[in-house]
């Protein structure tokens, strides 16, 4: 399906990424349960966050791909606040 993706574009009021495919038919995908599936502290949600508003198609793309927890677990660095003492 990937391959099959003309546009992808973020709508604020429906916090929804839509999907326009070559055949003309929509897709939206909801961020906001994309977000509670995958993201697991503000960390991975900011970087979900940074891929929806300036790189919806590549959102996507790992969505799609099934590679988003990858994607997270290799791009996201923090330290939680215990380990900080």
């Amino acid at each position: 399906m990937t391959n099959r993706i003309k546009t992808c574009e973020f709508n604020i009021d429906t916090a929804c990424v839509e999907v326009k495919l070559t055949d003309g038919s929509m897709v939206s995908i909801d961020c906001d349960a994309v977000e509670n599936e995958y993201a697991n502290n503000m960390y991975e949600t900011s970087e979900l966050d940074f891929l929806i508003y300036n790189e919806p198609m590549s959102y996507v793309r790992l969505l799609l791909s099934g590679k988003m927890e990858e994607y997270l677990r290799n791009s996201t660095d923090y330290t939680p606040l215990s380990d900080m003492r």
